[in-house]
């Protein structure tokens, strides 16, 4: 496979891994989290809807199964090299 795949993968493993750090952050947690600084109020009420709360729960499985991805990706793409002796 071309290096260019590799460097693909790359960064979409350094976005994914920022947005992924993001909307965990903004989970609403036993505290009310970093979520219930972005706003006050109405990031309390909003966090409380559950549409919000289930958008945010989506949100963040799916880029965390980006994330998953993008390292098998990356561990397939290292373990094919090696194989062809080019690393």
């Amino acid at each position: 496979m071309p290096i260019w795949f590799a460097y693909t993968l790359i960064v979409l493993l350094v976005i994914t891994s920022v947005l992924l750090t993001l909307l965990i952050l903004l989970h609403r947690g036993k505290g009310g989290g970093m979520s219930s600084m972005f706003g006050g109020g109405v990031s309390s009420s909003l966090a409380g809807s559950s549409v919000a709360e289930k958008n945010l729960d989506r949100y963040t499985v799916l880029v965390g199964i980006v994330w998953f991805a993008s390292i098998v990706g990356l561990g397939l793409w290292l373990r094919l090299q090696q194989a062809s002796g080019v690393v």
